[in-house]
């Protein structure tokens, strides 16, 4: 039995070396400032996270994507995860979709809001199970934040 045990014992505390596998991210966003200003605030290092804000639509952001993922390439620098980040705003069906068939072609992660990125913002703050106007989220987010959003 005490050899038992010892064995039990033996295995469970046994050291392993282990090395934490880290993972780069490249996140395009639409908006040149909201979008980006949330991710920058990640408590991770620049090296884990680049993010880049290109202010287009939805297919034209991707098109910068696959642009800034070759310039990666060449500068010998290479991403895990690669992610276009847009609202669904008031984009024609076909350019929104298309975005989305675009990454999914180059192995790009989609990320959208339905509306806005601003309503994000507002949920770190409150549940919301009804919808709210586009029209209100500065409001309110300058009410939640104790000062003027802009």
């Amino acid at each position: 039995m005490a050899k038992k045990e010892k064995n039990l014992r033996g295995y469970s505390s046994r050291k392993v070396n282990t090395k934490e596998v880290k993972q780069r991210f490249l996140i395009v966003c639409e908006g040149a400032k909201t979008e980006p200003n949330y991710f920058k605030k990640f408590r991770v290092p620049k090296t884990v996270i680049d993010v880049k804000g290109v202010g287009e639509n939805p297919s034209r952001l991707v098109q910068s994507t696959i642009i800034l993922k070759a310039e990666a390439v060449e500068a010998d620098e290479e991403y895990d995860q690669v992610w276009c980040v847009f609202d669904r705003d008031d984009w024609p069906p076909q350019d929104f979709n298309n975005a989305i068939h675009q990454a999914e072609n180059h192995n790009f992660k989609v990320a959208y809001s339905n509306e806005a990125f601003e309503l994000w913002y507002i949920l770190h703050f409150e549940f919301l199970n009804t919808g709210i106007p586009r029209s209100d989220y500065i409001k309110k987010l300058t009410k939640l934040l104790g000062k003027k959003y802009g």
